[in-house]
């Protein structure tokens, strides 16, 4: 399931960062097929953020496929990085004039020169956005998935329609990001969704079509950050009902949340009925309303509130007795549910004591999470993420508003064994319907007031109650008429960076069920089960055991002696800013070093068309850094660039930027610059112009 990518080279740019003067310009070298409207554009989107008097560039044409482009002082202002910025731009192609017109259309733009005076579509991020795409994390971390079964007849021309009309409806969905140097959202005006119908094959499961998409990941600098994949079960079967199809929805989750992906399906489901097509254009209030709603906010009140004492806890416990290494790798699952009796039961008792199901979750975690610190008898603070869904604002429509709005935010819970668990009940829904007044505040900002700054996240443990909405009547009838009958949708569970993800919710039978997702090289199988199972058992126990004398010490009695959970307290998964990462050892002991530099937000393997192609003798190795960390990218380089020609810089489209501002660190340390390099089109011919001009930098 290969990424759709251009195999047109474009352009090849080579940057000279060299050491030079503020009063002198800087030089590009275009190699390959330019487009001059681009060109123009490019140059138009520089000057226009330089105002000020300075000198017309100059583009001298040497061959069809072979151009120098001098900037002059002030518009190549070395300071400010300019030139990588330019060379990010002329290497997208079509798509630089789409995010600098707002035409938007992916792979496509207008003939002639672009028209004056019309606004890029751009818009700010959200505070939630631009800290997930902040840092070097795992793909597989930002992407999540919803998958259910389709029974019945299946129209894939009326399946995609239906996804196009969602599509066309919601500009989130059309929604791609752009560092030019700074993260901004790009709308486009046109996405043709990704819907692809897979035949029925014996070999391959849900779980392997799963697997597969997530593993894909996504290029953020395009639109189309939701795709679905359909799987053709057995056409007979004793256990597979005939007609049945799998599908599977994967999504970023720098664009939508589980909230966002339910509304999208009762449109989908509206529009399939009716043919494809739905009455109405794009829908409005959307996510740039919710980010101006958010730039109008006041943050005194939720600084006030977060450095409470009861908020800012002095040391917070681990969410486990710190241990070795586990041995273990990969993402782990688990869960439990209670049957509806079990469930119901659960519920009467909470509500005689003024709480809801989901405190008496958020309570239970605290206290498996204190027990499993190893802690004995005396007064703790604990933390953990909870997670709120972002609708609960004063924003006209937000609950119908899809995009990134749920965000786990940090809660502090003070566990003493000695005081009753009715009290430690309502500590926990006090807190939280206080927390519930600032669920916009940006977590990385509460995480700075609580000095939890160096943290991975709200906490190790992140805690979501997913409260699903009623099932549509009306379109479940509409969609039987057709033979049609859609299972529940159900989040998959994807790797998230906490050491334990929990997710609760009600089934479709009504029973509570509460899963966990966990990262095994930080918290072993055992250990997950062992907490796992005290949830459990206490959800299971606290009805028939407590009442308003039942003290924390008597319910955490109830436990047993099982194990202690072990947490490795080593570095949070991921690849640490900075990080070299070697792909090709040297062919000669004296060859220079190729140093590919990711452009944020590119696809996990950008690198992989370069490197099948890659024929010279120098040592490649990958840099994995944050898109503004110039400085731990600098220092990871350091040794390499001593002497001149012995480091060469490269990538693909949007890696100019952070590349030429490492160059020029490196500069300013008093190393020698090295030459920055980069290409169009992560495969096919792109890879391999960009591979040949990399060789012959390196052996010039």
């Amino acid at each position: 399931m290969p990424f759709n990518r251009s195999s047109v080279p474009g352009v090849t740019v080579v940057l000279d960062p060299g050491c030079r003067a503020p009063d002198t310009g800087t030089v590009l070298d275009l190699r390959g097929r330019l487009d001059t409207a681009v060109l123009r554009t490019a140059l138009a989107q520089i000057a226009a953020g330089r105002p000020g008097p300075h000198g017309a560039p100059r583009l001298l044409r040497h061959g069809a496929d072979h151009h120098t482009l001098e900037l002059p002082a002030g518009l190549g202002d070395w300071a400010t990085c300019p030139a990588g910025m330019l060379a990010d731009l002329v290497t997208s192609g079509p798509a630089a004039v789409a995010r600098s017109t707002g035409h938007g259309r992916a792979g496509a733009h207008p003939p002639g020169p672009p028209p004056a005076r019309r606004p890029a579509r751009t818009f700010p991020v959200t505070p939630f956005q631009r800290e997930l795409l902040a840092g070097p994390h795992p793909p597989d971390q930002q992407v999540e998935q919803f998958t259910w079964r389709w029974h019945g007849p299946l129209d894939t021309g009326r399946f995609t329609a239906a996804w196009q009309c969602v599509v066309d409806r919601e500009s989130v969905l059309r929604t791609a990001f752009a560092w030019d140097p700074q993260l901004r959202a790009v709308l486009f005006d046109h996405c043709v969704p990704e819907v692809v119908r897979h035949p029925y094959d014996a070999s391959v499961s849900r779980e392997a079509l799963l697997a597969a998409e997530r593993e894909r990941g996504f290029d953020l600098r395009r639109p189309g950050l939701l795709r679905v994949a359909l799987l053709d079960r057995a056409p007979d079967g004793p256990s597979v009902e005939p007609c049945a199809v799998d599908v599977a929805l994967t999504y970023h989750r720098s664009v939508l949340d589980a909230w966002s992906v339910r509304l999208l399906l009762r449109t989908f489901y509206r529009a399939y009925l009716a043919g494809g097509r739905l009455p109405g254009g794009e829908r409005r209030p959307d996510l740039r309303d919710y980010t101006r709603w958010l730039d109008d906010r006041n943050l005194d009140a939720a600084r006030d509130f977060w450095r409470r004492p009861l908020c800012r806890p002095p040391v917070a416990l681990r969410p486990a007795a710190p241990g070795e290494r586990t041995g273990q790798d990969g993402t782990g699952r688990g869960g439990v549910r209670l049957s509806r009796a079990e469930t119901a039961r659960l519920t009467r008792w909470a509500a005689r004591r003024g709480v809801t199901e989901s405190s008496v979750l958020q309570a239970v975690w605290a206290l498996v999470l204190y027990r499993a610190s190893g802690t004995a008898g005396t007064p703790a603070p604990v933390v953990l993420g909870v997670t709120f869904s972002g609708r609960g604002v004063l924003l006209e429509d937000v609950e119908r508003v899809p995009g990134p709005l749920a965000v786990p935010l940090p809660m502090s819970v003070a566990v003493d064994p000695a005081q009753t668990l009715s009290r430690l009940l309502r500590t926990v829904r006090d807190q939280v319907l206080g927390m519930a007044a600032y669920e916009w505040v940006p977590a990385g900002r509460i995480r700075d007031w609580l000095g939890l700054a160096d943290r991975p996240g709200p906490g190790e443990v992140c805690l979501t109650f997913e409260h699903r909405t009623v099932e549509d009547g009306t379109l479940t009838g509409a969609l039987a008429a057709h033979g049609v009958r859609a299972g529940p949708a159900a989040l998959t569970g994807a790797p998230t960076s906490a050491a334990l993800d929990v997710v609760a919710y009600r089934d479709e039978r009504d029973g509570l069920v509460v899963s966990t997702v966990y990262d095994r090289a930080t918290l072993g199988d055992a250990g997950a089960r062992t907490m796992l199972d005290r949830c459990a058992r206490l959800l299971r126990r606290l009805p028939g055991l407590a009442d308003e004398s039942t003290t924390v010490a008597d319910v955490l009695g109830t436990l047993g002696e099982a194990g202690t959970p072990r947490l490795h307290t080593g570095p949070a998964r991921g690849t640490r800013a900075g990080t070299l990462v070697p792909l090709r050892a040297p062919g000669t002991p004296d060859a220079a070093t190729v140093c590919l530099v990711g452009a944020p937000g590119a696809p996990h393997d950008w690198h992989h068309g370069l490197l099948r192609c890659y024929e010279g003798a120098q040592a490649l190795v990958l840099l994995r850094t944050a898109p503004h960390a110039v400085q731990q990218g600098a220092a990871a380089l350091g040794p390499l660039a001593g002497a001149p020609g012995r480091l060469i810089l490269g990538g693909f489209s949007g890696a100019g930027t952070p590349a030429y501002a490492i160059a020029r660190r490196l500069a300013e340390s008093g190393h020698s610059p090295p030459p920055v390099i980069l290409g169009s089109g992560e495969e096919g011919a792109g890879a391999h112009a960009l591979a040949d001009a990399l060789r012959r930098a390196a052996e010039s």
